[in-house]
């Protein structure tokens, strides 16, 4: 990273991808397992396009856009009271049982130490907020692919680009002009993910963090000589 500059307030910055590292689910395909299961939408047509989503996602060929898309279409649907209901009783049922205690753990320990700690997934905007609220990490260092809302309503579209692969970049450096702005800048960067789609992420921080990975993460991670911990137990 740059040199920071001495007159401004100098921290440590940790990044946290959310699915399948703070939790041990993907909390995207699981809001559409949910709003399957409470037949929302139709079972097969939504479950089919739902999981062959998932499939392009674990094998990095996912359309982000497209998904999204998808993804805000049911949101369109309803009014935002009804949404949040659902979304409050997704979050007890299906996500909280999922918060990884090391991660938990690990998290807390950013925290206590001083550092900014950020959540940054590629899940949209929606899902995420609420979830991390549930780790105590507030909307303003959260980053997420942001979804159009018009006149109360979800509208189907996104705002601003995917918030996956490189697009985490993209949305990290303007969280990290604005944070400039305010006089903040960071010496030190970590950041965790259990994800090949993040290997961007993670060679942009100081320190790369490797959480139960996938199997292109893993390889990648020990010809970097980046640190890989299991999360899983």
């Amino acid at each position: 990273m740059q040199a920071t500059q001495t007159q401004n307030d100098q921290k440590e910055l940790a990044l946290f991808d959310l699915d399948h590292t703070l939790l041990d689910v993907d909390s995207d395909y699981l809001w559409g397992e949910y709003i399957v299961k409470h037949e929302l939408v139709d079972e097969a047509e939504y479950r089919t396009a739902n999981q062959k989503f998932y499939q392009d996602y674990i094998e990095g060929t996912l359309d982000a856009t497209e998904y999204n898309e998808f993804v805000a279409q049911f949101l369109s649907s309803l009014p935002m009271d009804r949404l949040h209901e659902l979304r409050e009783d997704y979050i007890k049922s299906e996500i909280e049982p999922h918060i990884r205690p090391k991660a938990m753990e690990v998290l807390c320990q950013h925290i206590e130490q001083g550092h900014e700690v950020v959540i940054i997934s590629a899940t949209n905007d929606f899902v995420v907020s609420a979830i991390a609220k549930r780790f105590g990490i507030e909307d303003a260092n959260v980053l997420s692919t942001p979804l159009e809302i018009k006149d109360e309503r979800y509208t189907g579209k996104l705002m601003d680009k995917p918030n996956f692969q490189e697009g985490k970049i993209y949305h990290l450096n303007k969280w990290l002009d604005k944070q400039q702005a305010a006089g903040l800048t960071f010496e030190k960067t970590y950041a965790y993910s259990d994800s090949k789609n993040d290997i961007p992420l993670l060679e942009w921080a100081d320190v790369a963090i490797c959480v139960s990975p996938d199997d292109a993460l893993h390889a990648h991670a020990l010809a970097h000589r980046w640190a890989v911990e299991d999360w899983s137990i």
